[in-house]
């Protein structure tokens, strides 16, 4: 690994190790004496005899054993959380399981985001948990990103099938999480604050690691424990743009024109007193990024997206395009640089014909290659930059990668295959290129989801 590599996937780590869930909420959740402190807020011990446990998400495990053990004896626990399979291993301490009596259910396969049967399964679990809490419970709900697909529960004549069917045509087409979210909140009973609806507990908190820009409650993991704040035509709105033809199944647009009428999910009055908590987002891992870029002598610039960024190829053209500008430099101001950015770009499908196989992080490197091989950089420019972008989660679309790294290792062992970057691209191929050149990021899961981390490393070419 050289130099730069290794500081750049360093600095890299240091982001996604400051919004380990695990750490995220033990940081945040105490007990002194007869209180349970959760941030800002607190409760008495002598008001409840339980508390309560749900979520879903890709940091769901993580966070169901950072609450756990900060609780500790407090008062008897329980609960059901949703988590992708693999995750619900359970860590032991002192011979007994982390999560105690809080079920940890794999509710769909690693690597493939996406509702199951066993998410189903699992939601129902859920629901009648909160539907059967008392007046002398405390709800507490973990809700990472990830969780729109590891929390399904369709409702009226949509089945499972007809909602991967919308998910993956509007992925595929472009659509960004707000608009993808927004149609699939209306065609769920626990989306959009119909968990909260559920919920028969005296009160809830939810504990949210943030996976969407800008953290809006309503669209993490379709905010099941939130009042949703869209409409069903909006969600009509969204398919008309994408599909105008209709071509989507005929229940989709059935239980939205229903759901216009008051007539899917019955509007309720009793919802349970509730509050959120946002204990990590993107932000977050991009400062942390950035003080150990500092930390190692880079001078740095960090951004962290507050909004949809766009598609991964105009966000991985824009990033070379700084490199361009940090690499050349006027040598009076130029030293060793670091640039950190933060978001979640989308990526349009090619056709299932001819579509490759890799992630949003992937083609967002490739296309920077792409860019930079037009730069007619010197083979001094190129030992003197690397580039890497991965999810914080450990995946990258149905890849076991996070992500991808260009340096001047990779470039040379392209010229040397005399891979044709542009094929690659159309394709969406990017995974089997940087498998090909030693560029592929590979971490496992991490425990947590706050969107992409990227980062570019420059020093002096001369």
């Amino acid at each position: 690994m050289t130099n730069l590599r290794k500081d750049a996937v360093e600095i890299w780590n240091a982001g996604v190790d400051s919004v380990r869930a695990q750490t995220l909420v033990n940081r945040e959740v105490a007990v002194d004496d007869d209180r349970l402190i959760i941030g800002a807020y607190q409760w008495k011990r002598s008001d409840f005899d339980r508390i309560l446990v749900v979520g879903a998400g890709k940091a769901g495990a993580a966070m169901t054993r950072g609450l756990v053990a900060s609780i500790g004896d407090w008062l008897p626990v329980s609960g059901w959380v949703n988590v992708p399979e693999g995750t619900e291993v359970p860590e032991i301490f002192n011979g007994k399981p982390l999560a105690g009596q809080v079920h940890l259910h794999p509710a769909r396969p690693a690597g493939v985001n996406e509702p199951t049967v066993e998410g189903v399964n699992g939601t129902e679990q859920i629901i009648q948990k909160v539907s059967d809490a008392g007046k002398r419970d405390l709800c507490i709900a973990l809700i990472s990103g990830g969780g729109s697909a590891l929390m399904p529960a369709p409702i009226g004549d949509v089945t499972l099938a007809d909602k991967l069917e919308v998910t993956r045509f509007l992925s595929g087409a472009g659509a960004d999480i707000t608009e993808l979210n927004i149609v699939r909140k209306h065609l769920s009973r626990v989306k959009g604050g119909g968990l909260l609806d559920a919920c028969h507990a005296a009160e809830m908190i939810t504990l949210v690691l943030s996976d969407v820009l800008g953290d809006p409650l309503d669209l993490i993991a379709s905010g099941p424990t939130v009042i949703d704040s869209s409409t069903p035509s909006q969600a009509l709105e969204v398919l008309r743009m994408y599909d105008p033809e209709k071509r989507l199944p005929a229940s989709i647009f059935k239980t939205l024109n229903r759901a216009m009428q008051g007539k899917t999910r019955p509007v309720t009055s009793r919802t349970c007193p509730h509050t959120s908590l946002v204990i990590g987002n993107n932000a977050v891992a991009v400062d942390e990024a950035g003080i150990v870029a500092e930390s190692r002598g880079y001078n740095h610039v960090m951004q962290s997206a507050r909004k949809c960024e766009g598609s991964a190829e105009d966000v991985g053209r824009k990033l070379a395009e700084m490199t361009i500008h940090m690499l050349r430099a006027e040598s009076a101001t130029h030293r060793n640089d670091c640039l950190i950015t933060g978001g979640e770009p989308t990526v349009t499908l090619a056709p299932e014909a001819i579509r490759g196989l890799g992630g949003r992080n992937q083609q967002l490197i490739l296309s920077a290659y792409q860019t930079l091989l037009g730069c007619d950089l010197s083979d001094r420019e190129w030992d003197s930059l690397c580039l890497l972008s991965g999810g914080t989660d450990g995946e990258d679309g149905p890849t076991d990668a996070a992500g991808a790294i260009l340096d001047s290792e990779v470039h040379q062992n392209a010229s040397r295959h005399q891979l044709q970057v542009d094929d690659y691209l159309k394709r969406n191929d990017a995974y089997r290129f940087f498998e090909q050149t030693g560029g592929l990021l590979k971490t496992g899961p991490t425990g947590t989801n706050v969107c992409d981390v990227r980062v570019v490393v420059v020093t002096p070419a001369t």
